[in-house]
């Protein structure tokens, strides 16, 4: 089970370091690597950035071995609570410079976090200093992240205030908002519509409707809440996550029940059926806004998902 990073002693705190140095250096690398043809300058940052990252990697292997010898646990980030779970974006072919941008970004964060939380754990004079000027290094990189530069982003498209408080208002609301909004859309279909065309009566299948949309709130946003305590990744207080998550779980499910309070079946199923077609093309729309994704692409991921769990419940209802 992973641990709690105030269950980190000073020993684990810097094999931990020493092993986020190492993973950021590797993405770096792939970032310089995927955008090497089409954005020469901006690898070249990347490729400053690993050569930094190593350099910090060996400073902390040196206060290690200083501290505890030669031996250095394996601690990896995945091994503690409190960290963003990333999408390997790197991987991805070709590369979109404000996809790197906003990876970075949340990288550099994280690690400087990490570092400024873990001086206050260490007594050592000598760590305690490492710890601080590696925080301070992480921050011109945050800094760098934000402001890098291609052919569609510039530094002047807006001030490093404003960055920051997108980035945040994403992390902390849409991320968690667009979550709920897609598993409360999605997943009361089934047992909406099975109720519906099990029964034909409006008032039984709102009140289904009602009961799954309300469950898979509290549901989403206890499992939201309880994900992440923000600490080290700076997606804010798991409270306002976990609310978002699960006012928005109820909204998606909400939005196509409230329908059947029409009295007559086929008129509320039918505008239910709407309903349902609105709410997936304004997810695909939140996540080609916010989360980089194609507008066609979220729309058929997102359709088809809903579609096949609305034909499940229309299939379990008249069986």
């Amino acid at each position: 089970m992973a641990k709690n990073f105030n269950e980190l002693s000073e020993r684990e705190i810097l094999a931990l370091a020493i092993s986020l140095e190492e993973t950021d250096g590797r993405i770096y690398s792939d970032f310089a690597e995927g955008l090497r043809a089409d954005y020469p300058a901006t690898a070249e940052i990347f490729a400053k950035m690993v050569a930094e990252e190593n350099d910090h990697r060996r400073c902390l292997i040196d206060e290690y071995r200083r501290r505890f010898g030669e031996h250095i646990p394996l601690i990896r980030r995945e091994d503690v609570r409190g960290f963003v779970n990333r999408r390997p974006v790197w991987l991805i072919r070709p590369l979109g410079i404000k996809t790197v941008r906003r990876q970075a970004g949340i990288m550099e964060t994280e690690t400087r976090r990490f570092y400024e939380r873990s001086m206050k754990k260490t007594v050592d004079a000598g760590t305690r200093k490492l710890l601080g000027d590696l925080a301070e290094a992480e921050r011109k990189h945050e800094t760098l992240a934000e402001n890098l530069t291609g052919e569609h982003l510039t530094p002047e498209a807006k001030s490093g205030e404003d960055k920051a408080e997108h980035r945040l208002f994403v992390m902390q609301v849409v991320q968690p908002g667009l979550a709920g909004l897609m598993d409360g859309s999605v997943s009361t279909l089934a047992p909406l519509f099975a109720a519906a065309f099990a029964t034909h009566d409006s008032h039984s299948a709102f009140l289904v409707g009602l009961a799954a949309s309300v469950g898979a709130g509290i549901s989403m946003g206890f499992a939201e809440a309880a994900s992440d305590d923000g600490s080290l990744t700076g997606r804010g207080k798991p409270l306002l996550r976990g609310v978002v998550c699960g006012l928005m779980t109820t909204a998606g499910g909400i939005g196509h029940t409230l329908p059947y309070l029409i009295p007559h079946f086929l008129t509320a199923t039918v505008t239910a059926a709407a309903v349902v077609a609105f709410e997936l093309l304004a997810i695909s729309y939140i996540r080609n806004k916010y989360m980089d994704t194609p507008f066609l692409s979220a729309a058929f991921q997102v359709i088809v998902g809903g579609l096949l769990v609305f034909l499940a419940g229309i299939l379990i209802g008249n069986s």
